[in-house]
C-alpha cells in the first residue's frame, strides 16, 4: 500500500482485525489484498465501503460472523459453514472476498451443492463483477485471447457452455454412435459376404469404392477430423492440448482410417483386400476408441476417469493383493490337483501359469466352470481362495467407492455453476 501506516485495521461489521501492511500483499483473501495495490482513496473506496485515513481502517459493511470463519480458514487452511447460516448466503460472502467452493471443506461442499441444486440462485452481479476482475488480475493470458477465439473454444470444450455447444455436442455424439454401430456391423458374418459381393461385381468399376458404408464411414471421419484441427487451432495452450488424454485417444481413432487410405492410394490394391491384413485389422478397431469421446459429455465417464487418475495407488494396491494372493493359492492348487499324483492327477492344473487362471476367476467370484478343483483337498483351498478374494478385493474398493462419491459431487457442483453462469448471461 503506497499510503498510511504500518499497519491496517480490517473492520467488517464492527469487528476489527488488525494487519501488517507487508502482510497485505499476499494476503490469501483476493480482495484484501487489493488495498495493496490501491494509490489513491477514490481506489480504496472501489474495494471497501469506507474508510478512515487518520485510523487506515478500512470499513466492510459484510457479515462479521461468516468473516471470522473464513479469517480461521486463512489461519488452520479449513473452511466450514458458520452454524445456523444460509449455505448460500455463506458462499455469497466466500464470493465477496475472492474464495471459491473448493476451498470448503469436503462435506461443506456437499451441502453447497445440495442447496444449489434445490434453489435457483442468481448472486449480486457486482460480486460477480468483482470475482471476474480478481481472475482477469491471475490470469493475465486469457485477457489476451479474443472474444471469438474464447468464444469458438469454449464451444467446442464446453458441452455446458452455449446452446450452440449442446447442439455441436449432440452432433458429435451422434457420429459417434453412428460410427460404433458401422464398426460393429461390419464384423458380422452377412454383413462381410454382402460388402463382398458389392466389391466382386463393381471390380471393374470406376466407383467401386463408393459402396455406402464406404461413404459413412467417410463422413464420420471427416467429422471427427475437423473437430479435432479446430479445437487445436483454438485452444490456448497447443502443448497442453497434444498431451491430453483425450485428445491423444482422438487421434489414436483417426489415425487408422488415414493410413488405411494412404496404404490403397500407394499400393493400389482395394481395401478390402488390406483389410486381410493382420495389422490394418487391428488399426481399424482402434476406432472403438471413440467410444471414450462420449466422456466429454456425459458427467459419469468423467467421473470414472477422475476417480482413475485419483485412485491410482489404490488400484496398485489392488493389483498388488491380487498378484500375491495368486501366486500363493496357484502353487498350493498345482500342488494338491497335479503334483502330489503325477499320473492321475488333473491335467487342467499341470504348471503353475494354468492355475493362475483358476485362483483369478475364483477370486471374482465368476466361475466359468472351465476348470475345478476334484480333490477335498483341492475343493477345501478353492473355498478358501474365495473367501480370500472377497475380502482382499473389499478393502482397496472401499476408497475408491468413497474417491468416486467425492469426485461425482465436485464435477455435479462444477457443472451446476456453469450452467447458473450461463443463465445469467443469457439473461443479461
Amino acid at each position: 500500500m503506497k499510503f498510511g501506516k504500518s499497519v491496517c485495521i480490517i473492520n467488517v461489521g464492527g469487528t476489527k482485525y488488525a494487519l501488517p501492511k507487508d502482510v497485505i500483499k499476499d494476503f490469501p483473501l483476493r480482495r484484501v489484498s487489493r488495498l495493496h495495490n490501491c494509490s489513491s482513496e477514490r481506489e480504496v473506496l472501489e474495494v471497501c465501503d469506507d474508510y478512515d485515513r487518520e485510523r487506515n481502517e478500512f470499513f466492510f459493511d459484510r457479515h462479521s460472523e461468516a468473516f471470522g470463519f473464513i479469517m480461521l480458514y486463512v489461519k488452520y487452511g479449513k473452511l466450514r459453514f458458520v452454524p445456523q447460516m444460509c449455505e448460500l448466503s455463506f458462499y455469497n460472502e466466500m464470493v465477496y472476498w475472492g474464495l471459491e467452493s473448493w476451498h470448503l471443506e469436503f462435506c461443506c461442499q456437499r451441502r453447497l451443492d445440495d442447496r444449489m441444486s434445490d434453489t435457483y440462485t442468481h448472486f449480486p452481479e457486482e460480486d460477480h463483477k468483482a470475482e471476474d476482475d480478481f481472475r482477469s488480475e491471475e490470469e493475465p493470458a486469457r485477457r489476451a485471447d479474443s472474444k471469438w477465439l474464447e468464444r469458438m473454444r469454449r464451444t467446442f470444450e464446453e458441452p455446458t457452455s452455449s446452446v450452440a455447444a449442446q447442439i455441436l455436442a449432440s452432433v458429435s455424439m451422434i457420429f459417434v454412435i453412428v460410427s460404433m454401430v458401422m464398426l460393429c456391423a461390419s464384423t458380422l458374418p452377412d454383413w462381410k459376404t454382402a460388402e463382398s459381393n458389392v466389391v466382386e461385381e463393381h471390380r471393374y468399376s470406376p466407383d467401386s469404392s463408393l459402396h455406402w458404408s464406404g461413404i459413412i464411414e467417410a463422413v464420420c471421419i471427416g467429422w471427427f477430423t475437423a473437430e479435432c484441427i479446430i479445437r487445436f487451432l483454438v485452444s490456448r495452450d497447443k502443448c497442453e492440448f497434444v498431451r491430453r488424454p483425450l485428445n491423444v485417444i482422438d487421434l489414436l481413432a483417426i489415425t487408422p482410417y488415414y493410413i488405411s487410405v494412404a496404404m490403397t492410394v500407394l499400393t493400389g490394391e482395394n481395401s478390402q483386400l488390406q483389410r486381410a491384413g493382420v495389422t490394418l485389422r487391428v488399426l481399424r478397431m482402434m476406432r472403438i476408441f471413440w467410444v471414450i469421446k462420449l466422456a466429454r459429455h456425459f458427467l459419469g465417464l468423467q467421473t470414472l476417469g477422475l476417480t482413475l487418475r485419483r485412485c491410482y495407488r489404490e488400484m496398485v494396491m489392488l493389483l498388488v493383493f491380487i498378484c500375491v494372493a495368486m501366486a500363493i493359492f496357484s502353487a498350493l492348487a498345482q500342488l494338491l490337483e497335479h503334483g502330489l499324483d503325477l499320473e492321475a492327477g488333473n491335467e487342467d492344473y499341470a504348471s503353475i501359469p494354468a492355475a493362475c487362471w483358476w485362483v483369478i476367476i475364483s477370486m471374482t467370484t465368476v466361475g466359468y466352470g472351465d476348470m475345478y478343483p476334484i480333490t477335498v483337498p483341492g475343493r477345501m483351498l478353492g473355498g478358501l481362495c474365495v473367501v480370500s478374494g472377497i475380502v482382499l478385493l473389499a478393502l482397496p474398493i472401499t476408497f475408491i467407492y468413497h474417491s468416486f462419491v467425492q469426485c461425482y459431487h465436485e464435477l455435479k457442483f462444477r457443472s451446476a455453476r456453469v450452467t447458473r453462469s450461463l443463465s445469467a448471461e443469457f439473461i443479461n
